[in-house]
């Protein structure tokens, strides 16, 4: 592994995090993993760092954590944000102190601010707007949120990017890939779960987030995906106001839902928002192909008319119409607590490795949709399935899409905020009320006027040729000049096999018939002699001595050649 020195002090910090929150119960079960660790046995050092890794993981607590992610910078705060989301992977009590770090961070100074404003817009914030709150309504890892108000009056929030991020982070994903790729290289824990391929889309979504044009054309975009949707609001980019790092939108007046004490959430209509918001998710998903994919609750205002809004949409997922129907039916048959549907699913619509096994992955994945049936539909978390499903596929060789781990963890964050709306509401029974209008509406628009006008012409096209083509048919069958010709693809590789095998048996046949001709010959008595035996014999017997040494000396050269190139 290479190590420059600029990367040294990151490099030390990451050690030092490792080493102060190594839970041992964590480390036991990594461990336990089939080679998991490095091929060359642990040293006695190694044993001595993992006692004291024992001895810190009492002493250090989540809400350390968060604070330690934090001064290490956006890129660790960003990885905090995302490990918040996932109950699947930490403990009830880091999750509630990692969520600290998606809208309460450290803000950066009101002179930085006017600073990005001035070279982003490039005029005065006094120009751009009659008012600008100097203290930030909420920051986060990548930038910060101030009130304003337009020079017309219209109130709006201006997200200001953090000076200077893009190169800090650019600087953090060249360690962490090269500490990914080390994993992957030398650990079987790393060539399984493929870190660099996770990395990768961990960098995808943050150069998304860090682009504020994408997300004010996202927020354009959810705006028009949702507008039947009365219950629902997405704020709109105010134009000519927002570059790649300034977004200035709509003021949504309201407050998070994790704001809402017990006497205001009893008076919004809970089951109702918890259902039109779990429905608008699934049109995103399995009907638009763009959805938000982290609807935390953070993310997630009630405004005072009793409406949800929703902020924060620079990160989004994508899914095409193949995928889109993959994830449906992977979605109904958990809901429904189908596991072997679940399973071939899964299988087909991933990437097999060369050690999957199809049936364990089968019996675990049915076995585990059971468990949770028998526990009652009512109680299923559909977005924990669907992350456990994803981890199990990953045990056994199967690489899932990363579709499905994005829908899983945006299930889930779902699944909280319809929670504290209704307490009573089941994701599944929801999945199961709105199919039918799902697949009705991708079938609506997959019927468009250039799908129709399309297949016309296809039909049209089939039209017109079908008489001719019939009589060539017909006239080639008539003069018995149709052929059918069959290409396989390893016909070469095998007929080269079988000359190998016909040319070897000849051989020993040809051999087997020299030796047999040399004993019969041998009892011809000749004046013609070799070594006090018939001449004739002997040459023969020498024949085929030659022979055959020529023929396994050719045989192990083959084999060994034919070995060395299957191990390249």
């Amino acid at each position: 592994m290479k190590l420059p020195a600029f990367h040294l002090k990151r490099y030390r910090q990451i050690a030092s995090l490792l080493w102060k929150y190594g839970r041992t119960d964590l480390a036991q079960q990594m461990s336990a993993e089939e080679g998991f660790g490095i091929d060359e046995p642990p040293s006695s050092e190694g044993q001595q760092s993992t006692d004291a890794t024992k001895s810190a993981a009492g002493q250090a607590s989540p809400e350390q954590l968060a604070d330690d992610l934090e001064a290490m910078g956006p890129t660790y705060v960003k990885l905090g944000q995302v490990l918040a989301g996932r109950p699947d992977l930490l403990p009830d009590a880091y999750l509630k102190a990692l969520a600290r770090l998606q809208d309460r961070v450290k803000p950066f100074s009101y002179a930085e601010v006017e600073e990005v404003v001035m070279t982003e817009l490039g005029v005065r914030i006094s120009k751009a707007f009659s008012r600008f709150d100097v203290e930030p309504v909420a920051a986060a890892s990548l930038g910060q949120v101030h009130r304003a108000a337009l020079r017309d009056g219209r109130a709006v929030v201006v997200k200001v990017q953090r000076p200077n991020i893009r190169k800090q982070i650019a600087e953090d994903f060249e360690v962490l890939e090269q500490i990914a790729a080390f994993l992957d290289g030398h650990t079987a824990f790393g060539r399984r779960h493929r870190f660099l391929v996770i990395l990768e889309e961990f960098r995808l979504t943050i150069q998304q987030e860090l682009n504020y044009e994408r997300e004010a054309h996202n927020l354009i975009a959810f705006g028009r995906n949702l507008k039947e949707f009365k219950l629902i609001q997405v704020p709109q980019p105010v134009p000519d106001y927002f570059t790649r790092s300034i977004l200035t939108m709509d003021e949504m007046d309201g407050q998070k839902i994790t704001s809402l004490g017990p006497l205001a959430l009893r008076d919004l209509k809970g089951p109702a928002l918890a259902e039109e918001l779990f429905k608008a998710y699934l049109q995103q998903v399995l009907v638009d192909g763009l959805f938000h994919a982290d609807p935390h609750p953070g993310n997630v205002f009630v405004t005072k008319d009793g409406r949800i809004a929703l902020i924060d949409l620079g990160m989004v997922g994508h899914t095409s119409p193949e995928m889109q129907e993959n994830l449906l039916k992977i979605l109904l048959a958990i809901s429904e607590g189908n596991g072997e549907a679940a399973a071939e699913t899964a299988i087909r619509m991933s990437e097999k490795l060369e050690e999957f096994a199809a049936p364990e992955f089968r019996r675990r994945i049915t076995q585990l949709v059971a468990l949770q049936r028998d526990q009652g539909l009512e109680q299923l978390n559909v977005g924990r399935s669907l992350l456990e499903v994803s981890g199990i596929a990953q045990e056994d060789g199967l690489i899932v899409p990363s579709e499905l781990v994005l829908l899983g963890k945006t299930m889930l964050q779902l699944d909280e905020v319809g929670r504290i709306l209704d307490p009573t509401f089941d994701t599944s029974a929801s999945i199961r009320r709105h199919v039918a209008a799902l697949v009705a509406q991708r079938m609506r628009k997959d019927v468009t006027q250039g799908s129709i006008y399309t297949t016309l012409l296809e039909v049209k096209d089939f039209t017109v040729g079908l008489p001719s083509r019939l009589n060539r048919i017909m006239d080639t069958v008539t003069n018995s000049e149709l052929e059918v010709r069959v290409k396989a693809t390893d016909a070469k590789m095998v007929m080269d096999g079988m000359q190998k095998i016909a040319n070897r048996i000849t051989m020993g046949i040809v051999l087997a018939g020299l030796i047999v001709g040399a004993s019969l010959l041998a009892r011809v008595t000749t004046p013609f002699q070799i070594f006090g035996y018939p001449g004739l014999a002997m040459l023969c017997f020498l024949a085929a001595a030659t022979g055959s040494f020529w023929l396994v000396i050719s045989i192990f050269v083959s084999d060994y050649r034919s070995w060395k190139k299957y191990m390249r």
